[in-house]
């Protein structure tokens, strides 16, 4: 695994939120999900700044909606995993299962 697919945990977070929230992926969307399901309070700087990262990498890419009155004429910017995220992804949850094999009962990652 090179220095461009490592994942760091909130890395994994983030790229499993934009994968379970598909076309409504977006900054303030990720960070409910990542607060919901992992229990995770985060700051929105921080999350864009893991975004910018993911994306520098090459894991996931960005492009900006339409602009919205409701956001005082600001566009979102929407998130989609790239395959060499996804593979990313799965090579570093696969990583901590290894490690935690006879520790704890961890589910195989596809």
């Amino acid at each position: 695994m090179g220095k461009r697919d490592h994942l760091g945990e909130f890395e994994q977070l983030v790229l499993l939120a934009i994968l379970r929230l598909g076309a409504n992926a977006y900054g303030m969307t990720m960070r409910r999900e990542i607060e919901k399901r992992a229990g995770r309070t985060t700051s929105i700087g921080a999350l864009y700044m893991t975004l910018d990262r993911l994306e520098q990498k090459g894991l996931i890419k960005s492009e900006l909606g339409e602009a919205t009155p409701e956001r005082g004429g600001r566009a979102k910017r929407f998130f989609t995993v790239n395959p060499s995220g996804r593979q990313a992804l799965k090579k570093s949850l696969n990583e901590v299962r290894r490690m935690a094999e006879g520790y704890f009962p961890v589910p195989e990652v596809i």
